[in-house]
């Protein structure tokens, strides 16, 4: 089992949307790094959980959790012009870009703010890489032991 924390702008995609979505399932579209494309691709597994984390909004954090429920497959987004993810290099006979499917466990009784977060920067989630100064990815993985302190922060 592998842990995953997920970001997404809740103006873009949030815990709402996905909870609204049919079987409160979607796919991770949209990627556009090479480092996390091949996480995607390669590492994420059905059954793998993941942190549902709101960026860039007034109150940054965890606000869900989900499972992988199918593995890395070709982002058709980047093959739709129409599409603000499409990438004219992606093609379906050589895609580029991948992404996984998951469906929202469940939110988290509160917000896990970045805030919440930082305060134990410096002990329990010493090496987090959401907590690491110039980390931008997307996706990240999640040791056990954070998976596990950050949930007692409920």
């Amino acid at each position: 089992m592998n842990y995953w924390l997920l970001k997404s702008e809740p103006s873009v995609f949030s815990i709402d949307a996905l909870a609204a979505a049919p079987r409160k399932t979607t796919h991770w579209e949209g990627v556009r790094n090479f480092q996390v494309r091949n996480m995607l691709r390669d590492d994420f597994k059905k059954g793998d959980l993941g942190f549902f984390y709101h960026s860039s909004c007034t109150e940054p954090g965890i606000a869900g959790i989900v499972e992988v429920v199918r593995t890395g497959y070709p982002d058709a987004s980047a093959w739709d012009s129409r599409s603000e993810y499409y990438d004219a290099k992606s093609t379906e006979n050589k895609p580029l870009w991948y992404c996984v499917d998951v469906k929202l466990v469940r939110r988290t009784k509160r917000i896990i703010t970045l805030d919440m977060l930082r305060m134990h920067a410096e002990t329990q989630l010493k090496s987090m890489l959401l907590l690491r100064r110039g980390n931008r990815l997307s996706v990240t993985p999640v040791d056990e032991s954070h998976w596990k302190f950050v949930l007692s922060l409920e």
